[in-house]
């Protein structure tokens, strides 16, 4: 049942539906990419001063982040990579409330594999297409707008809200671990990933790997000498494989039944080989392994180790020239809180006022920057987004029109339930 001010502030975002869409296509035609975050975080900056809100806007400094153990070593500078805070000061008296994104992309691919321009912004047939679309600027898109339009509307929180843009999610996570160590925390946080709509309570872990197989050097014409690394790298990929199918087995969570689809560790990557004609006699393998809630990342790493060397021990070759087995690039732990929480809750009424129906209460099949938010800093956070997870990183990626207007309803009234709100 809405009050007569719930019903207020969706008339509201309703009216505002150009709007909302508009500003949106402004984040996706920024082409932030990993690495080229500046352009668009100098746009939201100024956004957020415009709307009134206090602004820090900073480069995470990377000589004070290696020191943590969430850190993970990024492949780009992040010289002229800034995060960018917004911070609505509350009335008083009320709860604080955290919403977290990602303004940086993965790489948009070649443009071809694309019907529209990537970085084209179109919206067609309800949806709004673009690299970002979904992961994760609609996110960014509702937050910012469930705030503008309360201001709008003279509501003010009684407690702070804070709004993170963060850079460098989709490689280390590293600018949600700045924020965090800059000191911003909540009583409790929102972050908008892709959800396709779900109240997400956990986000599962991931963990690259690499392995280096060694065969036999020998030449092409006395191969039958050598001992081929990529016929050896083939029983590593079945070692992998297998161990997949041992957790799927093995593992459960709550949040996560079907544990074929939450479960992936396979090898996504295999190098060998030189030259056409030249006998291959090393071999690099590269993929990564999910872990779910109450997993310990370095427990996770150390069955992968020991399930790949007992393997090795089936194999001549492999048991007197074991592998060499690395944890190299993103590293990104679970993190869950209870489905009980006042702030699932919150969201779960929120979104039953807006749409008359229940949400669906998962876990997300991937990692997310709420493992840092719960871990380090003290911040109940549950994932939240109209972002379609299936379109995560896809060509074509789009977003759902409708989902981006309804998550921005939703977030508003999370903002007025959680905070509270004085009218001006």
């Amino acid at each position: 049942m809405q009050s007569k001010l719930e019903k207020q502030v969706i008339e509201t975002i309703d009216s505002r539906k150009e709007e909302i869409c508009s500003f949106l296509q402004k984040l996706v035609i920024f082409p932030s990419v990993t690495g080229q975050e500046t352009e668009i975080q100098d746009f939201i900056s100024n956004y957020l001063k415009d709307m009134g809100l206090e602004v820090d806007m900073w480069v995470p400094d990377l000589d004070t982040l290696k020191d943590h153990p969430a850190y993970v070593a990024p492949d780009k500078s992040y010289k002229n990579r800034p995060n960018v805070v917004g911070i609505l000061k509350g009335t008083g008296q009320g709860r604080s409330l955290l919403f977290n994104g990602h303004v940086d992309v993965i790489p948009e691919g070649p443009e071809e594999a694309w019907i529209d321009p990537p970085f084209g912004a179109l919206i067609k047939d309800g949806r709004l297409y673009g690299r970002g679309a979904s992961d994760m600027k609609s996110g960014l898109a509702a937050m910012t707008m469930a705030v503008e339009s309360l201001l709008q509307m003279g509501l003010k929180p009684k407690g702070d809200v804070i709004l993170e843009y963060v850079m460098d999610e989709e490689q280390t996570g590293n600018g949600t671990l700045a924020a965090v160590m800059r000191g911003y925390r909540a009583d409790a946080g929102i972050c908008c990933e892709t959800s396709s709509m779900h109240v997400q309570p956990a986000c599962l872990g991931r963990i690259w790997f690499e392995i280096v197989v060694h065969g036999k050097p020998a030449g092409i014409q006395r191969r039958y000498e050598g001992v081929s690394a990529i016929e050896k790298g083939q029983e590593i990929v079945k070692a992998v494989a297998n161990l997949e199918a041992i957790r799927i087995n093995e593992q459960e969570h709550p949040l996560y039944p079907d544990n074929l689809s939450s479960l992936p560790c396979m090898v996504c990557v295999f190098e060998a080989g030189s030259f056409p004609s030249a006998f291959p006699d090393t071999c690099r393998l590269k993929g990564s392994i999910a872990s779910l809630p109450g997993e310990k990342t370095p427990q996770v790493k150390q069955e992968f180790v020991d399930h790949v060397q007992a393997y090795c021990q089936t194999d001549p070759w492999l048991k007197a020239h074991p592998p060499e087995i690395n944890f190299v690039g993103y590293s990104g732990d679970s993190a869950e809180i209870s489905p009980g929480h006042p702030i699932v809750k919150t969201l779960t009424d929120t979104y039953q006022t807006v749409t008359g129906q229940t949400p669906p209460v998962t876990g997300r099949q991937g990692a997310a920057d709420i493992r840092y938010l719960i871990n380090y800093g003290q911040t109940p956070t549950v994932i939240f987004g109209p972002g379609l997870t299936e379109q995560m990183h896809a060509n074509n990626e789009y977003v759902i029109v409708d989902d981006l207007i309804t998550a921005t309803k939703i977030m508003a009234l999370a903002i007025m339930e959680w905070c509270g709100v004085d009218a001006d």
